[in-house]
């Protein structure tokens, strides 16, 4: 019995040392947080907006950035409730930025694109200070930030607006919402009061211009698109379109349907630090580049759309 106990006593310690040692490999890296940092002051319009930074403590080189907004039906949500993915993030060697924005029915879509590039804005002057690499901005979103990720990538105007020439290196959508608002909205009839309406208004043509599918072009930075097998119809629906658009501008985009995961899941599996979706964005961001896919025939993209 002691012979056994003794075996069984090793076994368990070099099940506990593998375990540990696998943990260091992440979990056990140090990282700094800072929270609450204001990127955008609040005025006329807008409220004031903050954003928390996740970073390794230890880097030989500038890293990698990764900005992530959060999803919420553009009217709920903050970026609080992702610090674990935040912290994940930075054990891994990526400086990591979580952002609130303003939320319907307080603000529009519009606003909330605004406080998104400013976002970026912040990040491009002041990442280095984190040790992050201005250079190498990745923009990335669930849900409805998945929608203001993509409208911020592919609409010009909104960095335009702000003096900055399109900083990002590349954008990761995760089950992003309303890459077809405008089809959407038009589909659902939804009357007055609607918190969609809220946001997006009652405008056919405002709903348009809150689009991504409307603003694609030749000069988007790289994306890499994640969809759940069960998500919900309408981002289904939206997220084909999209992908089908897209192979005019930039065949290549890599568009990995998770099956079996539903809308929710598709982002807390970012949760469990060895879920294989890190793997797959480290991968992307270690390849993506400002290289820009031109067109094949501009005129079959633009007749695809006006269908």
């Amino acid at each position: 019995m002691k012979a056994q106990a003794r075996i069984t006593l090793i076994l368990l310690m070099i099940l506990l040392g593998a375990f540990m040692l696998t943990l260091s490999g992440c979990s056990f890296k140090r990282i700094t947080k800072s929270k609450n940092i204001v990127y955008q002051k609040a005025d006329k319009t807008s409220a004031e907006q903050q954003l928390n930074v996740f970073a390794p403590k230890k880097h030989s080189e500038a890293s990698d950035v990764l900005i992530f907004v959060h999803g919420g039906n553009w009217n709920s949500g903050k970026k609080s409730q992702y610090n674990i993915i935040g912290g994940h993030w930075a054990k891994k060697g990526v400086v990591t930025v979580l952002v609130d924005y303003p939320l319907s029915p307080t603000a529009g879509y519009d606003a909330m694109a605004v406080s998104v590039a400013k976002s970026v804005d912040w990040v491009k002057k002041n990442i280095s200070q984190y040790g992050g690499n201005p250079d190498r901005i990745f923009l990335s979103g669930h849900s409805a930030g998945g929608h203001l990720a993509a409208l911020v990538a592919t609409d010009e105007h909104y960095f335009k607006n702000i003096g900055l020439e399109n900083p990002l290196a590349g954008v990761i959508l995760i089950d992003a919402a309303g890459l077809d608002m405008y089809g959407y909205l038009q589909e659902e009839k939804f009357e007055k009061g609607n918190t969609y309406l809220n946001t997006f208004s009652n405008n056919p043509d405002t709903w348009k211009k809150a689009t991504p599918l409307y603003h694609l072009h030749s000069n988007m930075p790289p994306m890499l698109i994640y969809r759940g097998g069960k998500t919900y119809p309408s981002i289904l629906a939206s997220n084909e379109k999209f992908i089908k658009a897209l192979k005019t501008y930039a065949p290549a985009t890599p568009y990995h349907i998770q099956k079996g995961k539903k809308h929710i899941p598709m982002i807390t599996q970012f949760f469990n630090p060895w879920n294989g979706r890190y793997g797959e964005i480290l991968e992307f961001m270690k390849t993506a580049d400002n290289k820009r896919e031109l067109p094949e025939d501009k005129g079959e993209a633009e007749a695809f759309l006006r269908d």
